[in-house]
């Protein structure tokens, strides 16, 4: 990472890292999903939302607005809100609010492209549960991790000059969908917060970790394996609204 992604490095290094957070599975849509509900809800690979792949009942986003919270997903390349099919550089894979066929219509409401991220950080208004979801060649699918690695740079010095920030509550979570079969699905997990200084966290985390992160943020209760899942705010000592 040091020489692909220097800035993402030195950001770890600031702030905090997790050596031991895993993915789930292979491919990445049910990682997706079991970030955002706690389940894989069975899916075993990358189709479209209308290819036969319904998921019913809540996301961590859903729960979130239900219980008074604020929640917004923001898919780069995406050409219109909650965009149910693949389209040039955004893969509506990486994006899982628009699987959740019983939360379509908030999906309208606050799955949006990146343009609302622009708007939302200089506001002051960035959700209580939010996703930024990078595309094919910002996620370095497509394109080099030095290419991934400026894009990450560019939203995370919007952002860190952005109200939410300097108000010293707003935590991002940098991690991967899944890693490329190489290291038993353990990927990269930034944790970039004011109170984190240079925190280096062994605890043994995964994505179901950042299910129950979503629900305690918010408040809510975790979704699914979420509720047995290491907690990412005990490992990092995060305070908790």
């Amino acid at each position: 990472m040091k020489a692909g992604m220097p800035y993402t490095y030195r950001l770890a290094r600031t702030y905090g890292y997790a050596t031991s957070y895993f993915a789930t599975r292979h491919p990445s849509l049910p990682n997706y999903l079991a970030i955002a509900s706690g389940s894989t809800h069975g899916v075993t690979t990358d189709a479209a939302p209308g290819d036969n792949v319904p998921v019913t009942g809540e996301s961590v986003f859903g729960r979130a607005i239900a219980a008074g919270r604020t929640a917004g997903v923001y898919a780069d390349a995406m050409p219109q809100p909650c965009a149910l099919t693949p389209s040039g550089r955004y893969a509506v894979k990486h994006n899982p609010w628009p699987y959740f066929v019983d939360e379509r219509a908030l999906c309208r409401q606050h799955d949006l492209p990146m343009s609302a991220l622009a708007a939302d950080i200089t506001a002051g208004s960035l959700p209580d549960a939010g996703m930024v979801v990078p595309d094919l060649c910002h996620d370095a699918h497509d394109c080099r991790l030095s290419t991934a690695d400026a894009w990450f740079k560019d939203w995370m010095t919007r952002i860190q000059a952005g109200p939410d920030w300097r108000s010293g509550h707003l935590l991002v979570v940098l991690t991967a969908d899944e890693d490329d079969r190489s290291a038993g699905n353990r990927v990269l997990t930034v944790v970039v917060h004011p109170s984190q200084h240079g925190a280096v966290v062994t605890t043994r985390l995964d994505h179901y970790s950042l299910t129950r992160l979503y629900a305690e943020v918010t408040g809510t209760a975790p979704l699914g394996h979420g509720a047995k899942a290491a907690s990412m705010a005990t490992a990092f000592d995060l305070p908790l609204p």
